[in-house]
């Protein structure tokens, strides 16, 4: 039956896989038109305003996958559809939204096509996996929408002579009804005067598929009004984002006869809120609120191979959320910019990756700093570590962007990583003004800049004049670094191993200095013991005539030399400001424990 046929005067008997493949595209496309919209209402679980991108992302991974490609069957179709919504979900909403999508593949998998009975049953089955899904199921959610939805379409499906369409389009009422009477499920939602944002978008989705099955291929060539804005943009509700649970954690997990319920208890038990477990025995997503990521991430490698690990800060969305006048500060772990710093000026920091003993981490987040060097003292193997990927940084470009007026990133120097190309990448065809700065520096000095970026934001500075005033400072920032221990620098091959013994026997200290972007070596220090005082005395006696300076000192595990150094530099430099930091792998993993590293920029 081809796709046409949905126009004439006589409905179809049974939905072709032609026709559902187009269906679900423009469900896909009305939701993803609404992204701004539910982004505007959301309000829970935590009013980070994400859902619309989320579950945007969520479709947007179908479009992209089993979508793109025509089929002749069905089951087949809903299958690839469901594994690719699992393999992209996004969020509560989005990973609720792909175990929905799962189940009904996993009910149509071996149907050609699907009369209005098998689509009720599929949706059923939909409906059921998502509320298994989750933890602590919640009603007034989406959940409530798409259990109302399964019954309506139960109860059309069963009368004589049902047309699979028809049905359909006779349930969607069943659905805005349960969608308008989350308020009153849920008092949170009552007190900002929405709707569930998650809802909202499982009936946008509904009413894309609905027009499609209405108006045929044409409605694919629209870009699908949504709504009418009815409803107001929510209220703040700051008691609902948990500083003390304040990462919305991710991962997919791949394996063989992986047990759902009892990775769903092992979490649970761990105190992860939000949970949420989708997917099949052999690819499962999971999403959660927690403390410390990495206690997530730990579970679940008991069950299978993690991958695609993310955290996103929601106390920094809701931030963004809250600041709609201000330009959106970002930067990337490898600056070991001090948390005080970003909590102040609400800099939003996007980890790198770090792989130790055959493992991967998120930079601070899956792994601190005080265990990353005590397990790399341990190890055969030297760590490694490695750019975000481009959709690490699109989260939270896409994030700011849907609440900020424009964006300025403050990325490691391009010589020394692919890390600004990996944002780069991720900034093309974003929504609003980004700017992307090389640094010219690394760690300490790549955190000044971000530092004073923030600073310029909070004050209300556009984002082209905090680009502009970044471009001024760069090469007023130095950044020098000591090494007390080489071996990991010979290892890596930065430095030749007949060096070692040379700096062994010598008492030799290195130092080296970031110039134009290139970490180089600067000579070295004859001194053991006081060699964090000569460190301060070295650097102090190259710098230029200033009034005051902005000092960061890091250390790789070697706090008390740390504070020797910034106690030397207080003595011989008028210091307006200055913070003592654990610098993560980036640095630690080439240096070695020990390792001092120093950023000082002019005061402004």
């Amino acid at each position: 039956m081809s796709d046409t046929a949905l126009t004439t005067s006589v409905p179809p008997s049974a939905v072709t896989a032609a026709a559902l493949r187009r269906a679900l595209i423009a469900g896909a496309r009305r939701v993803i038109a609404a992204r701004d919209e539910l982004n505007r209402i959301n309000v829970f679980p935590v009013p980070d305003g994400d859902t619309g991108s989320n579950l945007a992302s969520t479709l947007g991974s179908v479009l992209h996958g089993a979508l793109s490609r025509r089929s002749r069957h069905a089951g087949e179709l809903l299958l690839r559809v469901g594994n690719d919504a699992i393999d992209g979900a996004r969020g509560n909403s989005g990973a609720i939204m792909a175990q929905f999508l799962m189940g009904l593949g996993e009910q149509a998998r071996a149907l050609s096509q699907l009369d209005a009975g098998e689509l009720a049953a599929a949706v059923r089955r939909g409906a059921d996996s998502a509320r298994a899904a989750l933890a602590q199921p919640v009603e007034g959610t989406i959940l409530s929408v798409i259990a109302a939805f399964a019954e309506a379409l139960e109860e059309q499906a069963r009368r004589v002579g049902a047309k699979p369409w028809q049905a359909f389009a006779a349930a969607l009422p069943r659905a805005r009804t349960a969608l308008a009477d989350t308020p009153r499920q849920m008092p949170l939602l009552r007190k900002a005067g929405v709707v569930d944002a998650g809802a909202r978008g499982f009936v946008d989705w509904l009413e894309g598929i609905a027009a499609y099955a209405e108006g045929g291929p044409r409605v694919l060539n629209l870009r699908g009004a949504v709504g009418d804005g009815a409803e107001a943009a929510a209220a703040h509700v700051h008691l609902d984002v948990d500083p003390g649970c304040r990462y919305c954690t991710e991962c997919l997990l791949v394996g063989e006869r992986i047990d759902r319920v009892a990775l769903r208890t092992a979490l649970a038990v761990i105190g992860i809120e939000s949970l949420v477990v989708a997917g099949s025995d052999s690819r499962v997503r999971v999403h959660g609120h927690a403390a410390r990521p990495q206690v997530l991430f730990d579970a679940c490698a008991g069950f299978g191979r993690v991958e695609a690990m993310k955290a996103d800060d929601m106390v920094m969305q809701q931030r963004s959320v809250e600041s709609p006048g201000r330009v959106a500060v970002v930067t990337d772990s490898a600056s070991d910019l001090p948390q005080a710093l970003a909590d102040r000026f609400d800099i939003h920091v996007v980890p790198v990756r770090v792989s130790l003993d055959g493992r991967d981490y998120l930079d601070r987040l899956g792994l601190g700093t005080a265990e990353f060097y005590r397990r790399m003292a341990a190890s055969a193997q030297l760590p490694q570590t490695s750019q975000p990927p481009p959709g690490d940084f699109r989260r939270v470009f896409e994030h700011v962007l849907a609440h900020q007026p424009a964006a300025v990133y403050v990325g490691l120097s391009r010589p020394l990583s692919g890390t600004l190309q990996s944002a780069e990448s991720a900034a093309r065809g974003q929504q609003g003004p980004l700017h992307c700065i090389d640094s010219g520096h690394a760690s300490v000095g790549q955190a000044l800049l971000a530092w004073r970026a923030g600073e310029l934001a909070a004050a209300g500075a556009e984002a082209d004049a905090i680009a502009e005033e970044l471009a001024r400072l760069v090469p007023r920032t130095l950044t020098w670094a000591m090494a007390r221990d080489i071996r990991h620098a010979v290892r890596g091959g930065r430095i030749p191993r007949w060096a070692a013994p040379l700096v062994r026997f010598s008492g030799l200290t290195p130092l080296a200095a970031i110039r134009n972007g290139v970490l180089k070596v600067a000579g070295g220090l004859f001194a053991r013991h006081g060699a964090p005082e000569a460190f301060a005395r070295h650097v102090a006696r190259r710098l230029p005539a200033a009034p005051g300076w902005r000092l960061l000192v890091g250390h790789a595990d070697a706090a008390a030399d740390g504070e020797r150094v910034l106690a030397a530099l207080r003595r011989l430099l008028p210091v307006t400001e200055a913070h003592l930091v654990e610098v993560g792998p980036a640095i630690g993993a080439h240096a070695g424990r020990g390792a001092l590293v120093l950023g000082l920029q002019p005061a402004p």
